[in-house]
């Protein structure tokens, strides 16, 4: 029950940084951030249905808490923070607010959704990524992707950046993908604001200037958020070293 990662370790003394990548990525994705951080331990996480861990199948986000758990106790990971984008932030968020974990020492979340209120929109979603999951599971993964690239959300993308994207996605195992999609749906997310709005552990939250739909989620949360310059929705990957510069300033105050 132990998820595909890869570790490097750094002090032993220092804290680690969990990486978790979003839909349809991998360990890989968050490797240009992580590596200025040699002098903390770091762990990327191939999350089910991805890479690696393509042959893991969860249930919901209950499941990929306790495979997470298990990965992190595997590495004995003890202190840590967990660093998510999209998919990866929502499982850090649903990790830290319905788990409680022992030895978690903030969260760091780019472009992660907290979660719907409505039931009217849950339903609605649901619809969505089941229409989604479908042709992942039978279409050829280039078509999909061209497609899904095309969505609101990814709207500040150049053509050549969308197509980079889509020759890296094509990699994926389909099926694996729409598995996961509809197990971690926004639509059976719980909704996490109340929680992150109390939550006694730091949390930040990252955002591109050009993310108009998550700037807007963030400043619904009332908590600390962090403008990435230059970078859409995908910021860590559009312009990875003020990612990096923003960890930098609030990893030392809270460690």
């Amino acid at each position: 029950m132990i998820l595909h990662a890869v570790a490097e370790r750094g002090d032993p003394a220092q804290p680690w940084l969990v990486f978790l990548h979003g839909f349809s990525g991998d360990r890989h994705e968050w490797r240009p951030v992580g590596e200025r951080f040699s002098a903390l331990n770091r762990l990327y996480i191939d999350l089910p249905g991805h890479g690696g861990s393509d042959n893991v199948q969860i249930g919901g986000f209950a499941d990929m808490d306790k495979w997470l758990t298990a990965t992190l106790l595997s590495y004995n990971i003890l202190n840590y923070w967990l660093v998510g984008y999209s998919l990866g932030g929502r499982v850090a968020m649903h990790y830290a607010c319905c788990s409680h974990p022992t030895g978690l020492a903030g969260v760091i979340v780019e472009g992660g959704h907290p979660g719907l209120a409505d039931d009217a929109e849950r339903a609605e979603r649901w619809k969505n990524d089941q229409r989604w999951a479908k042709r992942f599971a039978q279409q050829p993964l280039a078509t999909v992707f061209n497609a899904w690239y095309q969505q609101p959300v990814f709207a500040s993308l150049t053509a050549v950046q969308r197509d980079a994207l889509v020759a890296l996605r094509q990699e994926n195992n389909g099926v694996a993908l729409a598995a996961m999609l509809l197990a971690t749906s926004l639509a059976v997310q719980d909704d996490l604001r109340p929680a992150l709005q109390t939550c006694a552990f730091p949390f930040h939250f990252l955002c591109g200037e050009r993310d108009r739909k998550f700037r807007a989620i963030a400043e619904s949360l009332a908590r600390p958020c962090h403008i990435i310059r230059d970078a859409g929705h995908n910021a860590h990957r559009e312009n990875p070293a003020d990612v990096a510069a923003c960890l930098a300033q609030i990893l030392p105050a809270n460690l």
